[in-house]
């Protein structure tokens, strides 16, 4: 029978201060990338729509369809190894992977918001521009209030879903959660007890990230908790 020794994790304080500095780290940065990724998913789709040029919509289209064909570990290779040899310029680790985290987020939010946006009656868009309304108008007063309303659960999934990938990042030595557990777990040599551990606590920022997505929910869009 198998010897569970959770105790060779917790008798280390330094063991301890590893695992809360990884949760921070993953916090701050999923967090950051999060909201950084929603602003340049706006302005994607917002490159896409019919009053923006046609160029721009394609350079859109193409770069969501790159950012979602490729897997994340290359393109944190990419931001991390390839830009300071083109750019000349080394960031530290931390921003490198936020810049990694906000290009891979933006293109999965944009594709979610553009389903909403199209999923949205066309009456209401006819119905304001008989109104005199201007296409900047109808996007930003009528548009996309409904259309973030309707896909807000399908962020909250894409989110939670990318922040589990964000792990990837301590493959560059960025000292999230992940590379807290591998730290520990390279020392005690208990790796099945240190990664139930790190499940645990990935389930717990998973729940804590779930209820302030419903906070938020109930705040910014309060008509649809009275449906």
């Amino acid at each position: 029978m198998f010897d569970f020794r959770f105790f060779e994790i917790w008798r280390e304080p330094e063991y301890i201060d590893r695992l809360i500095e990884g949760i921070w780290v993953s916090i701050k940065l999923s967090t950051a990338g999060g909201i950084l990724g929603l602003i340049l998913g706006l302005i994607l789709v917002s490159a896409q729509g019919k009053s923006a040029p046609a160029v721009f919509g394609a350079i859109s289209k193409a770069y969501v369809e790159l950012i979602r064909n490729t897997p994340f570990v290359v393109q944190l290779f990419f931001v991390v190894f390839g830009l300071p040899m083109l750019l000349k310029y080394r960031w530290p680790f931390q921003a490198s992977a936020l810049l990694a985290m906000t290009l891979n987020f933006s293109a999965y939010f944009a594709e979610v918001i553009r389903a909403g946006i199209d999923s949205l009656p066309k009456g209401q868009i006819e119905a304001a521009e008989s109104l005199c309304f201007t296409k900047p108008q109808i996007f930003k007063d009528i548009v996309l209030p409904q259309a973030l309303a309707n896909v807000f659960p399908s962020l909250t999934s894409q989110f939670v879903f990318l922040f589990l990938t964000t792990g990837l990042i301590s493959e560059i030595g960025v000292e999230d959660l992940t590379w807290a557990g591998r730290f520990i777990a390279d020392r005690t040599f208990r790796d099945f007890e240190v990664f139930i551990t790190l499940t645990i606590l990935y389930v717990l920022i998973v729940f804590g990230y779930k209820a302030l997505f419903s906070f938020f929910r109930s705040i910014v869009f309060p008509w649809l908790e009275a449906r």
